[in-house]
This record gives C-alpha cells, sequence and structure tokens, in this order.
C-alpha cells in the first residue's frame, strides 16, 4: 500500500523560506516520478514541481527559480525547498506520485501540508 506524508508547511512572511518533506512508502522514489501540487483555496489543483526516476526535474513557471524539488533515496523521501515566497504561494502543497501495473495507472495522493505567506 502506499502512502505519502508530508510535512514541513507552515505560517512565514513574504520573502521568506520553508521546505516541505513527503515521506514514501510501499514505493521508492528513485524507481517512481515524483510530484508536488498545490491547491489554494476556490482554485483547481495545480502542478509545482516533478523529480523522475531519472533524476530530471521540471518546474511550473510561476516557481521556476525559486523552488527546487529534491529526493533522498535512503530516507525515501522527496523534498521542496522553496525559497523568496508570495501571498499567491499560499496552498495547500500535496504529494504525488503513480503507477502503471497491468495496463492500468494508479495515483496516490498525500494528504497536503498548509503553506500561509503572509504579506
Amino acid at each position: 500500500q502506499v502512502q505519502l506524508v508530508e510535512s514541513g508547511g507552515g505560517l512565514v512572511q513574504a520573502g521568506g523560506s520553508l521546505r516541505l518533506s513527503c515521506a514514501a512508502s510501499g514505493i521508492f522514489v528513485d524507481r517512481n516520478a515524483m510530484a508536488w501540487y498545490r491547491q489554494a483555496p476556490g482554485n483547481q489543483r495545480e502542478f509545482v514541481a516533478i523529480i523522475r526516476s531519472s533524476g530530471r526535474t521540471n518546474y511550473a513557471e510561476s516557481v521556476k527559480g525559486r523552488f527546487t524539488i529534491s529526493r533522498d533515496n535512503a530516507k525515501n523521501t522527496v523534498s521542496l525547498e522553496m525559497n523568496s515566497l508570495s501571498t499567491d504561494d499560499t496552498a495547500v502543497y500535496i504529494c504525488h506520485t503513480w503507477e502503471n501495473r497491468g495496463g492500468h495507472r494508479y495515483d496516490y495522493w498525500g494528504q497536503g501540508t498548509q503553506v500561509t505567506v503572509s504579506s
């Protein structure tokens, strides 16, 4: 059973930094693509960043240059380092991965961690 548990959210002033972590079980972070999404109140869930099994990363344009996704294979965790935060970054940040098995895709989502950026 795959479980994703996020941590590290909180309240930070604009311009500040936070580091989020996603602890994975039932899946290996270095063998699967791992992604971060976010959802602000009244908005749709949006892609933030992804790290593939190859180590290649991609970012949403809105966070490029400010956020960094990485993984710790020994701890089986994925992190999101967020710098130069603005009020627009306020959202619930959610860890995501998926598996393809038997011709079906299985998506897994964490519960999310709240990030609030104050002006």
